[in-house]
């Protein structure tokens, strides 16, 4: 079915082009600089997050301006799944922080994301159901409610959930005042990611053309970077 309508509205070209273009090159920045102070596990399973969102926005650059409804939810579908899935490598990378990687060994390591890939890979049955999944609108996503319910459970219950407690626990190790103040910025980070997050999920039930829309894409360039600094800066050790 081709799409009514140009694809490309100007909150579209703002949001896409501009907001999520910055995020892109931002994410892509970040992940390099990690890997580039030292090779190691850790820095990989870290950039990693950065790299799976960079490719989720990608994804989003290619089908903004496709005009062919079938081609546009498979690809939304595939932008959604890379960047709900990147936060499981914070999770991962934070799981080390606290046990080591003798606890958390790479079987472990692999379970968590497979496991975590399966459940949320699953929201391909209802993506594609109308009125309940999502619907595509001048080029743009539409969440439904069952949708909305569905991503946001699976992200609260195995991403926000445990990588919030344990970025606490990893806080409320340290009595080192200056490891403390780094842990507090990572926290911090962790928390203003996850506002970011469960603002995109109540954005995408909007209406697409809607000036909220765009309002809440320039808060969320503004999050999103301060929320990435955050997370760099406070396991800037831990990367050397």
């Amino acid at each position: 079915m081709i799409l009514n309508g140009s694809p490309l509205t100007l909150t579209r070209i703002i949001t896409v082009y501009f907001v999520q273009g910055s995020l892109f090159v931002f994410f892509l920045y970040l992940a390099f600089r990690i890997i580039q102070r030292e090779k190691k596990k850790l820095n990989y399973i870290f950039s990693a997050f950065y790299i799976f969102e960079a490719v989720g926005l990608f994804i989003n650059f290619i089908y903004a301006p496709i005009a062919v409804e079938s081609i546009v939810k498979v690809l939304n579908f595939l932008t959604n799944f890379f960047s709900f899935y990147a936060p499981i490598f914070l999770l991962i990378f934070i799981l080390i922080l606290l046990k080591s990687e003798k606890a958390i060994t790479p079987k472990k390591q692999l379970i968590i994301l497979i496991v975590y890939g399966i459940i949320l890979f699953s929201m391909i049955f209802i993506a594609f159901i109308p009125d309940i999944g999502v619907e595509i609108i001048n080029g743009a996503p539409r969440w439904g409610w069952v949708f909305f319910v569905y991503v946001s459970s699976v992200v609260t219950l195995f991403s926000t959930i445990p990588t919030l407690y344990f970025s606490w626990q990893i806080f409320k190790q340290f009595g080192d005042q200056r490891l403390q103040e780094r842990r507090r910025y990572f926290l911090g980070g962790c928390i203003v990611l996850y506002i970011f997050l469960y603002s995109i999920f109540f954005n995408n039930t909007t209406d697409p053309d809607s000036p909220f829309r765009t309002v809440v894409a320039l808060a969320g360039l503004f999050l999103t970077i301060s929320a990435s600094i955050l997370l760099y800066y406070g396991v800037g050790r831990q990367l050397d």
